[in-house]
């Protein structure tokens, strides 16, 4: 890697555990930035998310590797995003509630000359079913998260089982993440 260390463009306190265990120095800068597209196809708007979020941190630090990265949740073909209100929390926890869904994440790597490589991860995920009295435990807990819940939580049993990569779910498919610096690496030769 260049002398100077990889920037996560993220605010995620999960995706920064996770960048950790590559053992890759990184700063993080969360980007601010308009999450609205009118891209339908999930593993599309996942793709342009992080890369939108990776460039307007690019813009601001020139020369810099930096990487993005946007997750959401599809349940029979609607992309769910993250509770905007504790009545959406509550609407979206009762629609996954019981059923399988989908989890994709989008992750985008710019390197210091403007080049940019994407990757996306998907796994299937089922929801257990709880009964409303349980479920309404978690209504507003996870509003930071897309499908208004947190697998990593050891105290959130909403999901059942998961076919593909958990560090996906979480926010940050570290296969594919590796796969971009590798790919960076080559380019810079």
């Amino acid at each position: 890697m260049a002398k100077r260390p990889l920037i996560l463009a993220s605010g995620s306190p999960q995706r920064k555990k996770l960048l950790k265990q590559l053992g890759v120095r990184f700063r993080i800068i969360a980007p601010n930035v308009d999450e609205s597209s009118t891209q339908r196809r999930p593993d599309r708007l996942v793709a342009i998310l992080a890369l939108r979020k990776a460039r307007k941190v690019a813009a601001k630090h020139p020369g810099s590797l930096v990487l993005g990265a946007d997750t959401i949740v599809v349940h029979r073909g609607k992309i769910v995003l993250k509770p905007i209100s504790r009545r959406n929390s509550a609407e979206i926890l009762e629609t996954l509630n019981g059923s399988w869904h989908r989890v994709y994440t989008g992750v985008a790597l710019i390197d210091a000359k403007g080049k940019a490589w994407r990757g996306v991860a998907v796994s299937r995920v089922k929801a257990r079913l709880l009964p409303k009295k349980s479920l309404a435990r978690f209504i507003g807990r996870h509003m930071d998260k897309a499908g208004g819940y947190a697998v990593q939580d050891k105290n959130d049993p909403f999901i059942e089982r998961i076919e593909g990569p958990l560090d996906n779910v979480i926010g940050l498919p570290l296969t594919t993440v590796k796969r971009l610096l590798r790919s960076a690496a080559k380019a810079r030769g």
